[in-house]
């Protein structure tokens, strides 16, 4: 039986985290995982795949964040097509994944945040195995978290932890725009 004592008694251990599903708050979610490293001393880097827009997140975080939160767009402002990606957004999935590869490497960072991993992965820009070897040789206590619809099997087989989001109901169904703030 696991009891406080033992759990205070365990090393530390570099997790691999997925936060995956259809519902909406995934990157929101990781960017709270971030805060909570921070305020514990943590140093944190995150990298956003196929995405180009300055979100809410990112305006805040470069305005109000110490300089332990490091930041970093692979994508355009706009949607990738599934099945027929330009070679653009292969191209800058794949400088996503070498700048992924050497800041897990680097000894810099106590955690890496690989935002929509899971979706470049899924349409074909990043090859799954190369995701797969990084969660595999990434060091002991690097925490990496990753987010995204679409997460596989064998990566969700390689996480120490998988949340789901679920989408239970959208306000885009009722005909609301996307707005500041709340989408981006």
């Amino acid at each position: 039986m696991l009891t406080r004592e033992t759990v205070v008694d365990m090393p530390e251990k570099g997790l691999v985290m997925v936060i995956t599903g259809n519902g909406k708050g995934k990157t929101t979610a990781a960017f709270g995982q971030a805060l909570r490293a921070l305020g514990q001393g943590l140093k944190v880097c995150m990298i956003q795949f196929l995405k180009g827009r300055k979100y809410g997140e990112i305006l805040a975080a470069q305005q109000y964040l110490p300089d332990d939160f490091v930041f970093y767009q692979y994508g355009l402002d706009s949607f990738v097509m599934k099945g027929s990606p330009a070679p653009i957004d292969v191209e800058l999935a794949q400088k996503g994944l070498a700048t992924a590869r050497e800041m897990i490497k680097s000894g810099e960072f106590d955690m890496v945040i690989l935002d929509e991993i899971n979706v470049a992965v899924d349409y074909g820009l990043i090859p799954e195995q190369e995701l797969l070897e990084l969660i595999r040789d990434k060091p002991p206590k690097v925490h990496l978290i990753l987010t995204g619809r679409y997460a596989g099997d064998a990566v969700r087989e390689a996480a120490d932890m998988v949340s789901e989001v679920t989408e239970i109901k959208h306000h885009y169904y009722a005909g609301v725009k996307e707005q500041a703030g709340i989408e981006f």
